[in-house]
């Protein structure tokens, strides 16, 4: 099985202003990620609208990304869905698409307890050969796989990652303490990678990367290097806007902060509408005083 480590941004979907898939935009801001150094890309997860996006316009991005990174870094796709049915076909789908794993949801219409909890994600894994990363985001999702929920997935070997995202920065050396390296624990916050680092984390999935690949990409190797105080400057200063990354709106945030910094478009599929007013300016606020510090740093 896999052993993923390294900078995973989750890749946004770039789309027109009508709400389409921009595939060539896309495409373009994944070799833009690639030629930066990151190790992997996530394409379809909560940044990338997954819920928003039919299966025809999944089975476009997830090939177009596979195509585009050309076997140079794992591409993985992230799997949301309401029922284990629906979970299961598409997990199928999705090998046959090209993915290389997958970073699987919890179900998104119910909130499972840990009986539930573990066999939604041991039935997905029967699904498919691929590797499964768990997104193990409760603030959002209302649903925490534990500790001892994992102790009920150790046996399934297709598992092999967790996204850790509770914003509890204890739980990483837990999952260490319980289980040794069986998992690859990756940090699913932006701003909590350097504290995450520190504990032994071996990855990151990471929403701002889609804005400064190759300063995050720098942050990470620093911390690997345990160089701190050189880490630490860039954290700094990137971190108002990492804190970007764990708002209910990142999607907006954080395409108005590639808009910003290298020209992407900013358009999001409604609900989601493109941000106006305070809000607006906040985000470009806090995006123009990091342009301005990464300057300086130079």
């Amino acid at each position: 099985m896999a052993i993923w480590k390294g900078v995973f941004p989750a890749v946004t979907t770039k789309l027109t202003q009508d709400g389409q898939v921009d595939i060539a935009a896309t495409e373009q801001s994944i070799e833009r990620l690639i030629a930066n150094g990151v190790s992997g890309v996530i394409v379809l997860p909560m940044l990338g609208e997954n819920a928003s996006m039919s299966l025809e316009e999944r089975e476009q991005i997830i090939r177009a990304a596979v195509e585009t990174a050309a076997g140079r870094v794992p591409v993985l796709s992230g799997l949301a869905e309401i029922t284990l049915e629906n979970a299961k076909k598409n997990a199928a789908l999705y090998e046959r698409f090209g993915a290389q794993g997958l970073m699987v949801f919890p179900s998104l219409g119910y909130k499972t307890d840990p009986r539930e909890t573990a066999h939604w994600y041991k039935e997905i894994a029967s699904a498919s050969k691929l590797p499964i990363m768990i997104y193990n985001n409760p603030i959002a999702y209302g649903v925490d796989v534990t500790v001892d929920i994992l102790r009920e997935l150790v046996d399934t070997p297709e598992i092999v990652c967790i996204k850790e995202e509770t914003g509890d920065i204890r739980r990483v050396t837990d999952m260490y303490n319980a289980f040794g390296d069986r998992f690859s624990i990756f940090c699913g916050v932006d701003d909590l990678i350097v504290e995450s680092s520190s504990l032994g984390v071996t990855g990151w999935v990471s929403g701002m990367t889609n804005v400064w690949p190759a300063e995050c990409v720098k942050i990470f190797g620093l911390c690997a290097e345990n160089q701190y105080p050189e880490a630490l400057k860039l954290y700094r200063l990137l971190t108002p806007s990492f804190h970007l990354d764990t708002h209910v709106k990142l999607v907006q945030y954080i395409k108005l902060a590639e808009h910003l910094v290298y020209g992407a478009p900013e358009w999001t599929r409604a609900p989601r509408l493109s941000l106006v007013g305070a809000e607006r300016e906040m985000v470009i606020t806090t995006i123009q005083a990091a342009i301005e510090g990464l300057e300086k740093l130079k």
